[in-house]
């Protein structure tokens, strides 16, 4: 019998998509590039909520802790507005910060727009999960998803989560040779 599949939390922060003023591009941006990325079976843990920042607390625990997502990828509330609150969530409810995530998807970013420096992406690490908070716009998801990602697989082993497989045409998952 085969193992379940993986369960990757992907949420979306949004006030306007959460009340159906606009379509949620964000959470089928990232549920696509990971399908283009993942090789091994998973299944998407979908979330659609509003810019407030208990509410993305409380759902990121429970991906981490009620529903055993490896890994949760968030998209908006990652820049300098007021109701911008992800990154502040994420920390609240990480044991350990990552910040060369941050690092490096604002370094791929600048590379198409200069205003990536307002962008405050950021990952950390809450018991057996990884999370990590992407940009808000579709294509600025999969640039940074697909720079990120040859380290999430690695750091989901040190973890003790499951293992992860990628096709490697897409991305090449880095691991260290022991």
């Amino acid at each position: 019998m085969s193992p379940p599949p993986i369960r990757i939390g992907i949420v979306t922060v949004s006030d306007r998509a959460s009340q159906g003023i606009y379509e949620d591009k964000g959470g089928p941006a990232i549920q696509a590039c990971l399908t283009e990325i993942l090789s091994c079976p998973w299944q998407p843990v979908p979330r659609l909520i509003p810019d407030e920042r208990p509410l993305i607390e409380a759902t990121l625990r429970e991906l981490c802790d009620s529903e055993h997502c490896c890994l949760v990828v968030t998209t908006g509330g990652t820049g300098p507005a007021l109701r911008d609150v992800t990154p502040e969530a994420t920390e609240a409810v990480c044991d350990k910060m990552l910040p060369g995530f941050g690092e490096r998807m604002r370094s791929v970013s600048l590379q198409v727009v200069p205003t990536a420096i307002l962008s405050r992406q950021t990952a950390g690490i809450r018991g057996q999960s990884l999370i990590v908070n992407l940009p808000g716009k579709p294509s600025a998801i999969r640039d940074c998803l697909l720079a990120v990602f040859p380290a999430i697989p690695y750091c989901i082993d040190l973890l003790g989560g499951p293992y992860l497989t990628t096709h490697e045409a897409v991305v090449q998952a880095f691991r260290p040779k022991s």
